[in-house]
């Protein structure tokens, strides 16, 4: 969205300054500032289908970025979280939305809120930030937000990467979840269609090897 509204073009961006741009506006992303990082992992990925960087490199590197960004925003969320989003001034209601909203929600389900944060824009931005503002015990965090900041980069540089453009618009527009929900609908038509032409050849057997009627064996 940022960089809809500045006009960037990221995948031109990523081209042109390769993997340090990728680890830097991953590593912004997490740590809590409104940069568009999962679209430089989609075109980073995209860039390495065409043979213009590595996916070996891209994937790791989105990966170190998103957890390295996260644990800086997890610390400045515990020093000082808390104070910037009750301070007043530009988007003071929203900030206390957020807190009311994510304080009780980490309380209860924090290592799942920072896993698949991960796959939100919003908690993406915020997840690290919530969860040191909400004392979130930092050795459950580390992990899983290794997990989950490995298993991000994984699955959505490999779909960017083998599927290109067209996976990556679609997750931009309508998420990770849209997408794997498109993509399981395929699969289980083609699934039931695979199905029912078995149904069909085994019936088409069974009528062909029917054996003959009792009263054609009879002598006249």
């Amino acid at each position: 969205m940022i960089a809809a509204i500045l006009g960037l073009n990221v995948e031109h961006l990523v081209q042109v300054f390769g993997y340090p741009l990728l680890f830097l506006i991953v590593m912004c992303e997490s740590g809590g500032l409104p940069v568009p990082g999962e679209t430089g992992l989609i075109a980073a990925a995209a860039l390495a289908s065409q043979g213009k960087l590595q996916i070996e490199i891209v994937i790791p590197l989105a990966a170190a970025g998103a957890i390295v960004g996260d644990n800086i925003g997890y610390l400045i969320g515990r020093k000082g979280g808390r104070w910037l989003l009750e301070r007043p001034g530009r988007f003071h209601r929203q900030r206390l939305q957020v807190l009311a909203s994510g304080q009780p929600f980490f309380e209860r389900h924090g290592p799942k809120a920072v896993f698949f944060g991960r796959f939100f824009l919003g908690l993406r931005v915020w997840a690290s930030w919530l969860a040191g503002a909400t004392h979130m015990h930092w050795r459950s965090f580390v992990v899983w937000n290794a997990l989950g900041g490995i298993t991000w980069a994984t699955i959505i540089g490999l779909i960017a990467y083998f599927l290109g453009h067209s996976a990556g618009n679609a997750i931009e527009a309508f998420g990770l979840y849209g997408l794997a929900a498109v993509l399981i609908a395929l699969g289980t038509g083609f699934y039931a269609h695979r199905r029912h032409r078995r149904a069909s050849a085994a019936d088409d057997g069974a009528t062909g090897r029917r054996p003959p009627d009792a009263s054609e064996d009879q002598p006249a």
